[in-house]
């Protein structure tokens, strides 16, 4: 009872962080999305904007809410999202959470599977380096892994482009499905492909060069030294302590990363013209799109730092249980062997 009591107030005391967080987010994007120079007027009307009189403009400023101090503008948008009303996007003249839904599942979809495809492979790659330490498959896969990782997006999704859809015309350059496809799911995997290959190889060397060197590190442990006497092999090393052990570590690498792999995807998403949140957090901020902007920096924030939380109290609570337990598990698995 003692246990969960603790576990209930830390809980309590990452979820205030995560409320205090999100609020002094809101007022940050609110405040920078307004001081930016530019007309959202411009992005609601278009070029009758200009040719507005002043009469006209102010009766549109007042429509869209863009009239009063800014701490007015910020309490009247706070107001509403409080009861769930984030406002009508400027540019697609709907409300934004409609907007949003349509791309939101794209993005979760590309940016989803290549993070844990990421991590999946990231994990494999630095067990592999880790058990072949110093060995040529070792320094080969960590020169190309760096060179790898040195490429920038952009250009490395330039290149497939160029590669794969100019040249060979094997697979499609934009979009998430072929025009009246939306419902197949080939046409979907066939356009997820090379965002997707973009995604992982920008990041997989990083995280496999992390977990590598983790494993290097535990592979140095007393504990390590002490199963090997009892007998195991370093593959059985490996695999039953030293991965496992590096776990609460890996979690927490994965839910610091969310921020970067999503920033990765953003920018993949605009190069392929993917329709997802990263295109249309691009759209927002060129056209002064503030209901569509605040919305889109909450959703990011809200994913990393609650990302971030979690993976803090994974980590906390089964960190310390797991190292306990390394010991007594070598000498059971000697011991059955041994029967």
């Amino acid at each position: 009872m003692n246990k969960r009591k603790k576990l209930l107030i830390l809980i309590a005391k990452k979820m205030l962080v995560f409320f205090v967080s999100i609020f002094a987010l809101s007022i940050i994007a609110f405040s920078m999305s307004r001081i930016a120079p530019g007309d959202p007027l411009v992005s609601y009307y278009g070029d009758r904007a200009e040719r507005m009189n002043t009469e006209e403009r102010e009766h549109a400023i007042h429509r869209l809410g863009l009239d009063g101090t800014l701490t007015d503008q910020y309490v009247a948008w706070f107001k509403g999202a409080i009861k769930g009303d984030f406002g009508e996007s400027f540019k697609y003249k709907e409300n934004v959470l409609t907007v949003i839904a349509g791309r939101l599942v794209n993005t979760l979809l590309l940016g989803g599977i290549g993070f844990l495809l990421t991590f999946f492979l990231a994990l494999l790659l630095g067990i592999l380096c880790a058990l072949h330490e110093g060995d040529w498959l070792d320094t080969l896969l960590c020169k190309v892994g760096t060179i790898t990782s040195c490429i920038p997006e952009f250009w490395l999704s330039l290149v497939l482009i160029l590669i794969f859809s100019v040249t060979f015309h094997l697979l499609p350059s934009s979009g998430a499905f072929g025009l009246g496809e939306a419902d197949s799911i080939l046409s979907r995997i066939r356009h997820m492909i090379l965002p997707m290959v973009v995604i992982v190889l920008s990041h997989l060397w990083y995280y496999a060069y992390l977990i590598r060197n983790k494993l290097i590190d535990e592979k140095r442990k007393e504990y390590v030294l002490m199963s090997k006497s009892m007998g195991l092999t370093n593959r059985q090393v490996m695999w039953r302590h030293c991965v496992r052990n590096i776990m609460p570590a890996f979690i927490s690498i994965m839910a610091i990363s969310l921020n970067h792999v999503l920033e990765g995807t953003y920018i993949v998403e605009m190069v392929y013209s993917y329709p997802g949140i990263g295109t249309l957090s691009f759209e927002s901020a060129k056209y002064h799109d503030y209901n569509m902007l605040m919305v889109l920096v909450i959703i990011m924030g809200v994913v990393v730092i609650l990302g971030n939380i979690i993976g803090q109290i994974i980590s906390e609570n089964i960190d310390h249980r797991m190292k306990e337990e390394a010991i007594i598990e070598d000498a059971e698995v000697v011991a059955s062997e041994k029967i």
